[in-house]
C-alpha cells in the first residue's frame, strides 16, 4: 500500500510505519485517520478498490489549499 501512496504523491508524502500489536493497522493522512483495520473496516485489510479510495483521499489532501 505504501507503494500506491508514493505513486500518488511522489516526494510530497512521508510515510512512517510503526509496529503495533494485536493486528492493529491504521493509516493517517495529515493527522486524520483514514483507515483502521480493527475499527471501521471490521478486521479486513484493504482490497484494491479501498486502496484507490485511500489514494483519492491523499490526493485531495495534497491539492487542498493551505490555510
Amino acid at each position: 500500500m505504501a507503494n500506491e501512496f508514493f505513486a500518488e504523491a511522489g516526494s510530497d508524502i512521508a510515510i512512517r510505519i510503526t509496529p503495533g500489536v494485536g493486528g492493529i493497522f491504521q493509516v493517517f493522512a495529515d493527522g486524520e485517520k483514514i483507515y483502521d483495520k480493527n475499527g471501521e473496516e471490521n478486521g479486513v485489510f484493504p482490497n484494491l478498490p479501498r486502496v484507490k479510495e485511500l489514494r483519492a483521499i491523499i490526493r485531495e489532501k495534497l491539492n487542498a489549499p493551505v490555510a
